[in-house]
């Protein structure tokens, strides 16, 4: 996923300032594409000039107004490109895992409080999900949109439900594990 397409995104939900669009960035986009806000202005100074959206004109021309933007067609045009063509899937990069194998041949030490610190923070993560899904959407919400809407969300609470399994798994393996610090 790129950047201008989670913007192209965004403003095809909902025309947009680069500020609110920083705010629903934080509020729900993070939790899988994050950007800073000098990363989302800069990037809709590209796309405005690569012809993909436009400022809104303002209602009443101010001196410091904050600027609005739509997608253009040919906005819509790339993102649907986009859409379209296939991706080859990620392969998985998480420091945690390569200290885990590393471990095997330095030792343990550290590692046990930390994956306990990163069960926590899947729980934490989890539980933010769940009242998302509680809150966003339920069992009467099923237009296309918001079918596909939950579909990104339920792939969080997936991932989280196997680090959570999974780290539970990695500390009852280290409960039986030899002090060998």
């Amino acid at each position: 996923m790129s950047l201008p397409h989670a913007i192209l995104t965004a403003l095809l939900e909902k025309p947009s300032s680069g500020l609110e669009l920083t705010r629903r960035f934080d509020k729900s986009i993070r939790y899988f594409w994050s950007a800073t806000h000098q990363q989302i202005y800069r990037e809709l100074g590209k796309l405005e000039a690569e012809g993909l959206i436009r400022t809104l004109p303002a209602e009443q021309p101010a001196r410091g107004q904050k600027k609005s933007y739509e997608v253009l067609p040919a906005g819509r045009a790339e993102l649907a490109r986009w859409t379209a063509a296939a991706q080859d899937p990620k392969t998985m990069r998480d420091p945690l895992l390569l200290r885990l194998r590393a471990a095997a041949v330095v030792g343990t030490a550290g590692l046990e409080d930390d994956l306990r610190r990163h069960l926590e923070s899947h729980r934490r993560q989890l539980a933010e999900y769940r009242e998302i899904e509680r809150r966003d959407f339920p069992p009467d919400r099923d237009a296309p949109e918001d079918r596909l809407r939950h579909l990104v969300l339920r792939a969080g609470i997936d991932l989280e439900t196997f680090w959570t399994q999974w780290l539970a798994h990695a500390l009852a393996e280290f409960a039986e594990l030899p002090d060998a610090d």
